[in-house]
């Protein structure tokens, strides 16, 4: 497995890809104790907490004080705010690849409630992209990638079915917004159906999870 999530969900993100590259930073620094030192840079997308956690940000910036991070320039102020030091952090510009020798880096333009981006990354024998948090990835292609990690946050039918459970109630704020910040299940396998290569993996990432 050349990959490990440990958490995708709105309680929390976090992927670690080849034991090197972390993707989003929205759990605890215990969840990557085990994992931290490897890390050679920590990818990040947008500001909600459950994918920037500001605690382990500041953590994991005191621990390796020469951890690079790399985002696009709507995370540049946050991450500073978390006392990352300002020639740790790339900032990267939509569609531009970045060469880290041991691997290649391409943000994405993806569509949420707020800035917001995926990534492509890209190893000698291994290719990953990740998007979640996304209306649409229309116009988006990854033809025949190793490992696909793209959410799935909901099916249409299931959703349908909440809205009119929870009409009475006025309590659907939730599925209200949804289809306008998230990718559903159905968007998600037509892009992979589009995509995917015969010995490709994928996984929906950040589904959720009625409390």
């Amino acid at each position: 497995m050349n990959y490990k999530i440990i958490s995708s969900c709105s309680a929390g993100n976090a992927v670690i890809i080849k034991d090197i590259v972390l993707i989003d930073c929205g759990v605890t620094f215990k969840r990557l104790e085990k994992y931290y030192k490897k890390i050679k840079i920590v990818l990040l997308t947008h500001i909600h907490t459950d994918h920037f956690r500001k605690a382990t940000i500041s953590r994991l910036a005191q621990e390796r004080p020469t951890l690079r991070f790399a985002c696009c320039e709507w995370m540049l102020k946050p991450l500073l705010d978390c006392g990352v030091n300002r020639r740790n952090i790339d900032i990267l510009q939509i569609g531009t690849k970045y060469d880290y020798k041991l691997f290649k880096i391409v943000p994405i333009k993806l569509y949420h409630d707020v800035p917001q981006c995926g990534y492509r990354v890209l190893f000698d024998n291994y290719k990953v992209i990740y998007a979640t948090d996304t209306r649409t990835l229309e116009g988006i292609m990854a033809k025949n990638y190793d490992l696909y990690l793209i959410e799935g946050n909901y099916e249409d039918e299931e959703l349908e079915k909440r809205i009119k459970e929870k009409q009475q109630e006025q309590q659907y704020c939730y599925e209200y917004r949804v289809r306008d910040t998230h990718l559903s299940k159905g968007q998600a396998s037509d892009f992979l159906l589009n995509n995917m290569g015969d010995n490709s993996e994928y996984v929906f990432m950040h589904e959720h999870v009625e409390r």
